[in-house]
């Protein structure tokens, strides 16, 4: 058996680390880069080399691991990236699988989180009001074109919220309504457990290997936001069941 106490000394010690080098390096670089009106771009890579140190940081401190199947799929080219969401692990993990900017569409609230919501504020989000209904659809759809026309990815979280593994909640209209009024960008699906090593509301982190199913960018030209979210669960569901199978 794993030893409790062991598992919360090295989570401590994976915290000093990610939220040290947040407070002190990517933070005040970010607003420097702000106050010298760098471009998004190159905000946002600063926030991929912190997440690229925590995710390293988490292998050394807490020996969480992750596979890809499915990275021949990654494009070099702006989509919509429609990501399994179980925990914080995942918000580190997606900036690694690209150099492009990401614009992640996410709620207004969490940019009030000190420090890494400051840094997300900077780097281009999509932010909504949960339970703005038309208004958010507005205006993911708006600014999602405005960002894969500069050659974004847009991340969506279509779940709207962390979902336990094993349990599973619909998926919200957003992210497909945005699908359905672009032409000529896919939608690239993302599957994965990380809630099985970093669990949604556990400050303990467990050993382990994460899964991730990248998919082929589906072409969802002509098809209904209820159509696009339909194949798209069906898909996730598919690769959730491997991935649990493993």
């Amino acid at each position: 058996m794993s030893n409790p106490s062991a598992g919360y000394i090295r989570s401590t010690i994976f915290s000093i680390g990610f939220l040290g080098v947040l407070m002190f390096i990517a933070t005040p670089l970010i607003f420097l880069m702000l106050l010298l009106r760098f471009s998004y771009q190159s905000r946002y890579r600063v926030m991929a080399y912190w997440a690229t140190f925590c995710i390293w940081w988490l292998r050394i401190t807490c020996n969480i691991r992750y596979e890809i199947q499915g990275r021949e799929n990654i494009p070099d080219e702006p989509v919509i990236a429609f990501a399994k969401h179980q925990s914080t692990w995942e918000t580190l993990f997606l900036p690694l699988l690209t150099r492009r900017h990401q614009a992640w569409v996410l709620k207004q609230e969490l940019m009030r989180i000190p420090f890494f919501g400051w840094s997300m504020a900077a780097v281009g989000p999509i932010p909504i009001i949960r339970g703005s209904g038309r208004k958010a659809l507005k205006l993911i759809v708006e600014a999602g074109k405005k960002y894969l026309s500069h050659g974004s990815w847009v991340v969506i979280f279509p779940e709207g919220t962390r979902v336990a593994p094993g349990e599973k909640k619909p998926f919200a209209i957003g992210g497909a309504m945005l699908a359905s009024k672009v032409e000529g960008y896919k939608v690239l699906p993302i599957a994965h457990n990380a809630g099985t090593c970093w669990p949604r509301r556990g400050f303990v982190k467990f050993s382990g290997t994460i899964n991730v199913i990248i998919g082929e960018p589906l072409d969802v030209s002509g098809m209904s936001a209820n159509q696009i979210n339909q194949t798209l669960e069906a898909w996730m569901d598919n690769a959730m069941a491997s991935i649990e199978h493993k």
